[in-house]
């Protein structure tokens, strides 16, 4: 597949340059392949990824590889020929790794004064703990988000690597390489963006610093509204060991959950936060009294603002996700399908999970390197 064949996307036409890593990095990759940018990913010999098949790697679909060793002679030079005709180059080392390996914000912005580097990092490039090892747990533990998360009397709940990794990380990383791609279109200008996790993740939680500067919010687990200790917003286990999940917050649409639940009693509870246990202790005796699936069926056409919990591999075959087309099967592989959607410039999942330099003389000839293909490794 040729770079004019690759499909559309509102990104289409934008060259991106990644340099190979794992998690958030090739992730914000992946979404700006989805949108139609020709992202070409420079993998190392011997591998950077997860220890799974790298046709397994959906995070790397919708891309194109190259084979380049950046401790080679030439490896930093080829680099430098791809940046020369890219706008975006996306990186995870840690700071000073690009420069020591002569491919930093200096060198390539000699080479292309218009590109955008995007750097992303957990902790950040500068700060006491920028030299640190770190993974998404410890991102967000030390920014509060962690902290806000899981039952009172147990340890905080993991959320995978969600929060910060691919929210705090990933999502802010594409938002920030964008904006400056804008910028450096109108001006000529590009520029250096630091994508912190540790800054994305504290981001996301501004509604509720807010709330706790108002007197909202109770700086504690699962004493406040959103966090699980209100009992008409949380999960619940039914009979068959499945959970239902609860938001029936605004008024009308708590009513319409006690109604199908048949518990019409506690109307009053919802503002009494003095029959809050009285009331949590009704729901839970109520939904362990009917399976998951009868549960699911009862709201089904409600405005309860209730679900069932669905594990990863339920979750393509629910009826709204399915006729939305959410995931696709591509290559044998049930995933996600790229979002947001556009009227104008649909996204597709076009290409595998790029395999690491298969595509090395395509590239060279697309994006006119032709040494790409001499001593890049």
């Amino acid at each position: 597949m040729t770079e004019t064949d690759r499909g559309g996307g509102p990104l289409a036409g934008i060259r991106v340059v990644e340099l190979a890593g794992i998690g958030p990095g090739p992730f914000a990759a992946m979404l700006l392949a989805d949108l139609g940018a020709d992202v070409v990913r420079v993998d190392r010999p011997g591998g950077a990824g997860l220890a799974i098949d790298p046709a397994y790697d959906v995070t790397n679909r919708n891309k194109r590889s190259v084979l380049i060793d950046l401790k080679s002679e030439h490896g930093p030079s080829r680099v430098l020929d791809l940046v020369e005709r890219a706008d975006i180059l996306i990186e995870g080392f840690r700071p000073g790794v690009a420069e020591r390996l002569g491919v930093g914000p200096e060198q390539c912005r000699a080479r292309n004064g218009q590109l955008v580097y995007g750097r992303m990092t957990g902790w950040g490039q500068e700060g006491p703990l920028a030299q640190r090892a770190g993974h998404d747990i410890a991102y967000i533990a030390i920014t509060g988000t962690l902290g806000m998360i899981g039952k009172p009397d147990e340890p905080p709940a993991v959320p995978a690597n969600l929060v910060g990794d691919y929210a705090g990380g990933s999502l802010y990383l594409v938002v920030g390489v964008l904006a400056a791609l804008q910028h450096a279109r109108a001006t000529g200008e590009g520029q250096v963006v630091d994508a912190a996790i540790v800054d994305g993740a504290a981001h996301l939680a501004s509604m509720i610093h807010g709330m706790l500067a108002a007197g909202g919010w109770q700086d504690r687990r699962g004493a406040n509204l959103l966090d699980g200790g209100c009992p008409f917003y949380g999960s619940y286990q039914t009979s068959d060991g499945g959970y239902m999940a609860v938001g029936a917050l605004e008024p009308q649409f708590y009513d319409a959950f006690i109604t199908v639940l048949g518990i019409e009693d506690q109307a009053s509870a919802r503002k009494d936060f003095a029959r809050w246990d009285e009331l949590r202790t009704a729901i839970t005796a109520r939904f362990r009294t009917k399976t998951r699936a009868e549960w699911t069926a009862l709201f089904e056409g409600s405005d309860a603002c209730v679900a069932p919990v669905l594990s990863l591999t339920e979750a393509p075959a629910h009826p709204h996700l399915a006729a939305r087309g959410t995931f696709t099967d591509h290559g044998g592989i049930t995933q996600p399908a790229p979002a947001p959607r556009f009227s104008a410039t649909p996204t597709a999942v076009r290409t595998p999970p790029a395999q690491p330099g298969a595509d090395t003389e395509a590239v060279a000839r697309d994006w006119n390197v032709p040494d790409l293909t001499k001593d890049a490794t």
